[in-house]
């Protein structure tokens, strides 16, 4: 599966961007007014020394900058991961085809298999490159030239030996971002923490409020970044299992489909 390096970087920038702007207006517009009243009205109940429950608001929970990062890194490692799980899924339609034509009892000889490999090079351009024709093609070739049908296996899995490795290498990107999605939810707790200490005096003194609040800035960053990790690392697997699955699929699809059908003179 060959990805244009140029267009998958374009799609990332845009993706990125598209996070930031979309995030950063549902915050202007919704969170942190939303948080700001719901703020006012804990400080009124507060300074009248009213008897009140202090629930836990999602909008207040999720109003810090760290927050807001953290939501802008899960929409932009979610479209990474659907546009790398598109390109699998439409692989995948290959297998359900019979691309080299073959039926119960046709032999495959060496002289064969220029015959065969011309369908698949009357693919058209884009699909040629899919695991699937690639690992066909190049099993073809490796018969025609040495006859040998263990050669043609070893060629079949080296093909998709390397397809996988190239695969899990491009999840670098979208594991770099599990990665850094907790990294800044910490960054919010020593921020958090931070300023706790800084209004200890107060605490000392009775002033409890902005110490709570500092508090619940470190706590709350962490336990929003470690929510969205999970939820990033659940895609991830299975961005995972679909291209495992490909790639063994592929491999059976050729055992089945050429392998099995190969003869020697």
């Amino acid at each position: 599966m060959k990805h244009n390096p140029t267009t998958e970087f374009f799609f990332q920038l845009v993706a990125l961007l598209v996070a930031v702007i979309v995030v950063h207006v549902l915050y202007v517009t919704l969170v942190w007014p939303g948080a700001q009243s719901v703020l006012d009205a804990r400080a009124a109940a507060q300074a009248l020394g009213d008897a009140f429950e202090m629930d836990r608001s999602f909008l207040v929970v999720i109003k810090d900058y760290e927050q807001e990062a953290c939501f802008v890194l899960m929409l932009w490692a979610s479209a990474i991961i659907a546009w790398k799980a598109r390109f699998v899924l439409s692989e995948r339609r290959h297998l359900a085809q019979d691309l080299l034509a073959t039926e119960e009892g046709t032999r495959i000889l060496p002289e064969d298999t220029r015959a065969y490999a011309r369908r698949l090079q009357a693919l058209p351009a884009a699909e040629r490159e899919y695991l699937l024709p690639r690992a066909l093609l190049a099993a073809l070739q490796r018969f025609g030239a040495t006859a040998s049908i263990p050669d043609v296996a070893h060629a079949v899995r080296e093909t998709c030996e390397v397809e996988a490795e190239h695969l899990d290498a491009e999840l670098s990107m979208i594991r770099y971002i599990v990665w850094a999605i907790p990294s800044i939810g910490f960054i919010g707790t020593v921020r958090g923490i931070g300023q706790a200490l800084g209004q200890a005096h107060r605490a000392v003194e009775g002033d409890i409020v902005g110490v709570t609040a500092s508090l619940g800035v470190a706590f709350n960053s962490t336990f929003i970044a470690l929510v969205i990790s999970l939820f990033i690392m659940f895609l991830m697997h299975q961005l995972q299992l679909l291209q495992d699955r490909l790639v063994f699929d592929a491999q059976s699809y050729c055992d089945l489909k050429l392998l099995r059908h190969l003869a020697v003179r």
